[in-house]
């Protein structure tokens, strides 16, 4: 197809010339290049159909170009040209994964043949390539259910950095959904045709987490009776999906740190490093923040994993989705039992009113145990658990107590909560207040509070 864009390296100009010229006749855009660790930079920087080198040049030859081409795009066809015919380095440029092999002394006809099908190759992978990653984004869409803005803001940051290489890092309560969106991202990804390999980090022992991790050589320790690859190199290629990283120990976090700075690992008990080409999304439930202060997570390893951080909202605070993701999970558990069931009004308003401390996954639990289980065609208040129920009620009295106080006993309950959530630090709670520090100071003098009053009323 005319049009298209071919690099040709070779650190002789005229044949950079001799075959730009032909190959521009036949409408396609054509750049040269007379090194191979330019053109390998061209590459990076731009995007060819087709890459034709000359095996042989002075520093990076042919090969290198072959095998640096193939990291950056492993879809993009290289075609080997070379003045001497060599059956050892036709077998070696192919082995690296050449698309042909041609001697420059080759007629024009047959240049122009070996280009038209490394093109057609590169567009039927192309196309191929972005059908799976189309079918993909369209199934995984189903997976995170939200319409809320709270959500709508983590689906526009997964958009924006699917597509690149850069470390994520998932932070949310349990049961909010990180494997899914750290999944999304996978799947938008260049990576999608390749492994998603994950792990929790707060399920598995220190030497075992290790072992699992990076490997062990036969002889490392007791039980280890063969090589064994761990899963970042298993991992190769794809997405590594750390969950709890907070959880690891700081031995690990040594390890991890070398993994993000050197892309490499030392198996257990070995020495020599393994190379690993892994996009890696860190995720957590607990404020690493304060865990670095406290000197219980690597300040480095933090700032390497934190590079694009993404913050799942709890349930309780995008109760908008909480009808859609009902129904969702409604669907599924009816197809799953074979039991068609609906939910009555007074029970999704109970479900909407909810707190939801298990987030997603809790609500997930709780319609496919009342599916089950239930009764009848549809859900009602009695199908659903005491807890909720309960909770409910528990509002609607705090309510009712609420209402019966007076304005200054409302605000002297307000002011106790901000002075106690900001640890007593009077600048900030005026902050949040919405007054200045004398005045806050004057309320604390009038209402006579201080923390030790507090706590002996406590």
């Amino acid at each position: 197809m005319a049009g298209e864009k071919i690099l040709i390296v070779d650190d002789e100009k005229s044949m950079c010339q001799y075959l730009s010229i032909m190959l521009k006749k036949e409408g396609y855009q054509v750049k040269t290049s007379n090194s191979g660790k330019k053109a390998v930079s061209e590459v990076s920087d731009s995007n060819f159909d087709v890459v034709i080198t000359d095996i042989k040049m002075e520093g990076m030859d042919g090969i290198g170009v072959l095998t640096e081409v193939k990291k950056i795009d492993p879809t993009l066809p290289v075609v080997i040209m070379t003045a001497y015919a060599s059956q050892k380095t036709a077998i070696s440029a192919l082995n690296n994964g050449a698309f042909y092999y041609l001697i420059k002394r080759a007629k024009n006809e047959e240049i122009k043949m070996v280009i038209r099908n490394a093109l057609d190759m590169h567009r039927v992978k192309s196309e191929n390539t972005f059908l799976k990653k189309q079918l993909r984004k369209k199934d995984n869409s189903k997976e995170i259910i939200g319409k809320s803005d709270e959500i709508q803001g983590v689906f526009n940051l997964v958009d924006k950095v699917a597509d690149t290489d850069s470390t994520i890092m998932i932070s949310g309560e349990s049961g909010t959904g990180k494997e899914l969106v750290a999944k999304a991202i996978h799947y938008r990804s260049g990576r999608s045709n390749q492994s998603f390999v994950s792990i929790n980090c707060g399920a598995l022992p220190e030497s075992l987490l290790e072992s699992e991790l990076f490997g062990h050589v036969k002889g490392s320790f007791t039980g280890a009776i063969k090589d064994k690859n761990g899963l970042f190199k298993v991992a190769c290629g794809g997405t590594f999906f750390l969950d709890e990283v907070g959880e690891t120990s700081p031995a690990i976090q040594v390890k991890l740190l070398r993994v993000l700075q050197e892309r490499e690992i030392i198996p257990v008990g070995g020495t020599t490093p393994i190379k690993v080409n892994v996009r890696l999304i860190a995720a957590t439930n607990a404020d690493l923040e304060l865990a670095v202060k406290e000197n219980k997570f690597r300040t480095d390893l933090y700032y390497r994993l934190n590079v694009i951080p993404i913050v799942i909202p709890p349930l309780r605070d995008r109760r908008d989705d909480i009808g859609l993701l009902v129904d969702h999970f409604l669907k599924a558990a009816s197809e799953a039992s074979g039991r068609q069931k609906t939910v009555a009004k007074e029970a999704m308003e109970l479900l909407e009113c909810y707190d939801w401390p298990g987030n997603v996954r809790e609500l997930e639990n709780i319609i496919e145990r009342a599916v089950i289980l239930g009764d009848g065609d549809e859900i009602t208040t009695i199908g659903l658990p005491d807890k909720i129920r309960n909770h409910s009620h528990q509002r609607r009295q705090i309510i009712m107590e609420k209402a019966q106080m007076t304005l200054e006993e409302l605000e002297k309950e307000y002011l106790i909560s901000v002075l106690e959530a900001t640890g007593w630090q009077k600048k900030k709670a005026s902050s949040i207040l919405g007054i200045n520090a004398s005045t806050l100071y004057r309320k604390i003098q009038r209402y006579k509070l201080s923390p030790e009053k507090l706590k002996q009323h406590a």
